[in-house]
């Protein structure tokens, strides 16, 4: 790698001006052939969430709306829009109906999308409402075991060697450190990694354990093994013991109504109430 490169490839959210440029043509190409409008389209997976290695590929995730009389019909007609992946990236979003009504149901995915640290279009005043609506409806329970299922599930599949594929020690981090967040009653999930630690992690060398952890993972593939980490094992072992025995209760009955005031408004046109 060239020192450019290198350079390029430790910062935290990394991405090519070149490419966000084929990204944004590509959306505006969307909007052409659907007629749709995208209102917000962001950076998900591991360049989102701050370790991307140098051969990670773009996630693109967006929401859209579309004209009225898409709405007006006896049959729904397809609410998602997948275009070919590469290997460069993989773009695709949800209809804002399909999207409100994921975040009725507590979608945690959904809820990271609205903090991305990297956001390619913005309609802000839709930005700004989807995040008060998500605090509003936010269904900690859901997200919580929705977190915690996918630690587990993870750290079963690809942890319990000696030799360990890198990569996977941060797929079973983010979501531990998610459901402490949410154990800790700390509102919606953020996308950003670094956000995770610094709230849930208090120990000096568990956190240094991660940062080098960052550090190698920012610099080597998506495939690169190394020895198991003793620190950091013995962190998700014990917490994932500790947490699976919480038991998580919806706190409040929820009104749902802000979720179809924000549809209305968006198909209309008119400004988010």
């Amino acid at each position: 790698m060239t020192p450019e490169s290198i350079l390029f490839h430790q910062q935290e959210h990394p991405i090519d001006p070149d490419i966000r440029a084929q990204i944004l043509t590509t959306l505006q190409t969307v909007e052409q052939q659907h007629d749709v409008k995208v209102l917000f389209a962001c950076e998900s997976g591991s360049r989102g969430w701050g370790f991307a290695s140098p051969d990670s590929d773009y996630d693109v995730r967006f929401i859209y709306v579309n004209k009225l009389d898409w709405y007006l019909t006896v049959y729904p007609e397809r609410d998602v829009i997948e275009l070919p992946v590469n290997a460069i990236y993989d773009v695709s979003g949800w209809d804002v109906r399909k999207a409100l009504g994921l975040l009725r149901q507590g979608n945690a995915t959904l809820i990271e999308w609205l903090s991305s640290p990297v956001v390619y279009m913005c309609d802000p005043v839709f930005h700004q409402a989807m995040l008060e609506a998500a605090s509003e409806v936010h269904r900690p329970e859901r997200s919580y075991y929705h977190y915690l299922h996918m630690a587990t599930k993870n750290y079963r599949a690809h942890l319990q060697g000696e030799i360990v594929k890198l990569k996977k020690y941060l797929y079973v981090l983010r979501p531990l450190l998610a459901s402490l967040w949410i154990e800790k009653q700390l509102g919606t999930v953020p996308m950003r990694f670094q956000d995770l630690v610094e709230a849930t992690i208090s120990d000096a060398t568990l956190k240094t354990a991660i940062a080098e952890l960052l550090v190698i993972k920012r610099r080597a593939g998506e495939a690169e093994m190394a020895k198991s980490m003793p620190v950091i094992n013995h962190f998700i072992e014990t917490e994932l013991a500790r947490l699976e025995k919480l038991p998580q209760h919806s706190t409040k009955d929820h009104d749902f109504s802000v979720l179809d005031r924000l549809l209305r408004d968006t198909i209309m046109g008119k400004p988010v109430s």
